[in-house]
């Protein structure tokens, strides 16, 4: 079974795709970058696959996070900010595990 969720715009070539899908036999989350362009068109194999186990942990961590925290802060033109911000030390994770799937190349 595969049902695309829906699509995100990244950039006028490439878009975010979520879909739940059935790999390997076990059902997931997929979130995947589609390309758009004269040389290719179809899914890269930049992405993310959250297995249907750990959707409740993966949702609740979404849901952790509250809009304002997403507002981008402006810079000192009053602009939103463009620059990267170095990633937290200490971030949650789904689980910690050395089984990792493979993503799929549709």
């Amino acid at each position: 079974m595969d049902k695309e969720i829906g699509r995100i715009t990244k950039n006028e070539t490439t878009d975010i795709v979520m879909r739940i899908d059935d790999f390997g036999g076990r059902r997931g989350l997929t979130l995947r970058e589609y390309v758009t362009s004269e040389r290719y068109t179809g899914f890269t194999k930049a992405g993310v696959r959250i297995m249907a186990s750990d959707f409740p942990k993966f949702k609740e961590l979404v849901n952790s996070i509250s809009e304002k925290e997403m507002k981008e802060e402006p810079d000192e033109s009053g602009k939103p900010s463009d620059k990267s911000k170095s990633p937290p030390k200490s971030q949650k994770t789904l689980k910690d595990s050395s089984d990792e799937d493979e993503m799929p190349d549709y």
